[in-house]
């Protein structure tokens, strides 16, 4: 099979490689999945970036991607043969494993290969595993947030698109912030009832603006450095930011011990079996009801993997899918 592939770190085009790789079989518990779509998420161009430049990747060889969409054509011992033929999308497919999903087939636990609705095209599919889930599991955590003001911060990013819409359906006000006005347009278009472009607007004062001076309830946070030092002026006493983000380096966090704030750190990959029976149950629900928006950026071939890559170091708007069969 073609899959791109690298065995060090470092930048896309000297390390990115497709190649004619030996198609995987399932073993117990496992499907293998005839890829249609493969998405490119910031953790997988990380992975592949990881400093310093040239280090051996995690395994031998690679094939990078967690997230893909596309249909099972073989199932391993213990897995139902119903489920051959069956339109899925996947997730945690590169997670403490070498082969991900960009390539034209890829194996994986028969859990981590959900049903896709009929409704659902595969680019869509190639964007629910990182960026969805992450957003649903940052509003419902603890039981939803019904009646609350959520700032979901960088509200028109992969996450954040998907955080408004959640939100909203639970019966949140939702402010998000933003940095154009492209960006604030697509904000608005998720649902969020305000939005704060903070680079021409002082996020403070909107904020309390907004709320009458009570502040939010909640953060949904994609960068921690670069604003906890400005939850103090937004966040209500025992409020919760929900950090699934940050920008690297050391972290200035200051004391919330008078304001009694609670930090909770989110990794999507770490869900425990309950939850992600639960989450992907709901958002199914959500998809095959078509109640969700997506934010579909670029698109390549595979044999444009670095081109994929590129743009999302750059700052894709909208989720990058890679059409693994042209």
């Amino acid at each position: 099979m073609r899959a791109a592939t690298f065995t060090h770190t470092g930048p896309a085009a000297d390390v990115l490689t497709i190649r004619d790789v030996p198609t995987p079989d399932p073993g117990p518990g496992e499907v293998r999945v005839k890829l249609a779509t493969s998405g490119v998420n910031p953790s997988d161009v990380k992975r592949r970036g990881a400093a310093p430049v040239g280090k051996p990747a995690e395994f031998p060889l690679v094939i990078p991607h967690s997230d893909g969409a596309g249909t099972i054509d073989a199932v391993g011992a213990g897995v139902p043969q119903a489920r051959i033929g069956e339109r899925v999308w996947t997730f945690n497919a590169q997670y403490k494993r070498p082969f991900g999903t960009a390539a034209e087939y890829c194996v994986l636990p028969s859990a981590f290969a959900v049903q896709l609705p009929d409704n659902v095209d595969f680019a869509v599919g190639a964007c629910l595993g990182i960026p969805a889930l992450t957003a649903y599991h940052a509003i419902m955590l603890d039981g939803g947030v019904r009646g609350q003001t959520l700032l979901v911060q960088g509200g028109a990013g992969a996450v954040g698109f998907y955080a408004i819409q959640f939100a909203k359906l639970d019966g949140a006000t939702v402010i998000a912030t933003v940095s154009s006005d492209e960006k604030s347009e697509r904000a608005r278009s998720a649902g969020s009832d305000h939005v704060v472009n903070y680079r021409t607007e002082d996020r403070k004062t909107r904020i309390a603006e907004i709320t009458a001076g009570r502040g939010v309830d909640r953060i949904i946070e994609v960068d921690l450095k670069a604003n906890v030092t400005t939850y103090q002026d937004v966040l209500v006493d025992h409020g919760k930011a929900v950090v699934y983000g940050s920008g690297s380096g050391p972290i200035p966090i200051p004391s919330f011990i008078p304001t009694s704030t609670t930090l909770q750190f989110i990794l999507v990959y770490t869900l425990t079996d309950a939850q992600r029976a639960t989450y992907t149950t709901a958002l199914n629900g959500l998809l095959a009801a078509g109640k969700l928006q997506h934010a579909l950026g670029d698109r390549f071939s595979l044999e444009r993997i670095v081109d994929a890559h590129e743009r999302v170091e750059a700052g894709s708007f909208g989720n990058v899918v890679v059409d693994v069969r042209g």
